[in-house]
């Protein structure tokens, strides 16, 4: 199918249409490393730390039984570990075991390299300024930190 161009679209049709080119590569990298979408976006959440479950349940907007099945077949993977909480014993937090943190580093990666592929028709000004201007809306919405920039969180990437 060829490319069709339509004019101009608004903001929403522009931000759903990215959304969906977005989830489609990031859908499209977690197959191709053995992942669901929802495993790589957990792993990509523990890159900064580890989380307790309901911190984890409100950063990727799931109810606690989904949350709880999440965990347990990334954790049957190897690719996460339940840990006693430090300052409440009747808690867990959920971390990256060594084999998550090499696997999620590969997957961040690669689907980085595959995101910013998406906007390789724009100049680097424009692409300086779409990434100012994105980073402003997600900042305003205060949206978790699912996909962190390299140096964000890089103390406690490096534990593993």
């Amino acid at each position: 199918m060829g490319k069709q161009d339509y004019g101009p679209i608004g903001i929403a049709t522009a931000l759903v249409r990215s959304s969906f080119l977005v989830n489609a590569v990031y859908a499209e990298s977690s197959r191709e490393h053995g992942l669901t979408p929802q495993q790589g976006q957990l792993l990509c959440v523990l890159m900064a730390q580890p989380y307790g479950m309901g911190e984890l349940g409100a950063i990727l907007g799931l109810a606690k039984s989904s949350l709880t099945g999440l965990v347990d077949r990334t954790e049957r993977n190897g690719l996460v570990q339940r840990e006693p909480n430090p300052q409440d014993s009747r808690a867990v937090r959920v971390g990256l075991t060594p084999q998550g943190g090499r696997l999620v580093r590969e997957f961040y990666a690669e689907t980085c390299r595959r995101i910013e592929k998406l906007s390789a028709g724009l100049g680097a000004n424009d692409r300086d300024t779409l990434a100012s201007l994105l980073g402003r809306v997600v900042l305003d919405n205060k949206v978790p930190m699912v996909f962190i920039e390299p140096d964000e969180g890089a103390p406690a990437a490096r534990r593993y």
